[in-house]
């Protein structure tokens, strides 16, 4: 994608997540925002696609679901929400028990540390994962054309994935305008480690309120990588590019 395609797209993302939260007045503002941008995503990979290879991704591989996962806070609060009224399935396997110990294993793992580990994630069962319906845009983003190369890496015999560039653009555009829309309307915007953040979610059951009002949850789920500051400063020069 070429660059000013790539801002506008930004820029058209950012518009619309704002008037999401603006025309918010009840309801289910987590759903509506979220159901956006998964659309968004599936809608724009799908078209953007047709010009690559087909990936080699299906029902039942999960040999990246090693790997540490981000995620926002709506898209944490969209996971709780779903194991906590879940599907009769998914209480039977007892998700809620499952991530908590998961989160016991990885928690303040860094990336390397975390693929070391190679803790399969709790939400698999039997290869198939049980909150697919509403998983992060980090999972939906990370799809590759040679499973056996995923195979292969995670082996640590090779380094070099050949990852779906459509998968991995359209899911950081997407994510970066909810976290920079999110910012400007006042709610918690940052990323989190996903086993850490549904645990802390899962042990209250007034995250949303506090969200709404605007709270920071979960700080010490957060993930460092990038300072605040820095992505914030980042945010802002997007918005000066494509005004």
């Amino acid at each position: 994608m070429r660059t000013e395609d790539a801002l506008g797209f930004y820029a058209a993302q950012a518009q619309a997540f704002a008037e999401t939260l603006a025309s918010f007045r009840g309801g289910d503002l987590i759903g509506a925002i979220l159901t956006q941008a998964f659309s968004s995503f599936d809608g724009n990979v799908g078209f953007e696609a047709g010009d690559y290879p087909p990936v080699d991704c299906d029902k039942g591989c999960a040999t990246c679901c090693t790997l540490r996962v981000t995620a926002t806070a709506p898209e944490v609060l969209l996971i709780e929400r779903f194991i906590r009224h879940g599907q009769a399935r998914g209480r039977e396997l007892n998700l809620a028990k499952r991530v908590v110990k998961a989160n016991a294993e990885t928690a303040g793992l860094d990336e390397a540390r975390r693929v070391a580990l190679r803790r399969r994630c709790p939400f698999l069962e039997r290869g198939v994962c049980m909150i697919y319906p509403v998983r992060p845009l980090a999972c939906r983003g990370h799809a590759c054309y040679d499973r056996k190369a995923c195979v292969a890496a995670a082996k640590g015999r090779i380094t070099e994935i050949p990852y779906s560039e459509p998968h991995r653009q359209f899911r950081s555009l997407i994510q970066n305008a909810l976290q920079s829309t999110l910012r400007d309307a006042g709610y918690g915007w940052g990323l989190y480690e996903l086993n850490h953040a549904v645990t802390l979610a899962l042990a209250d059951a007034a995250n949303l309120d506090r969200w709404l009002a605007g709270e920071n949850l979960w700080p010490g789920a957060a993930i460092g990588d990038v300072a605040p500051a820095d992505m914030a400063a980042a945010f802002d020069r997007l918005k000066r590019m494509t005004e």
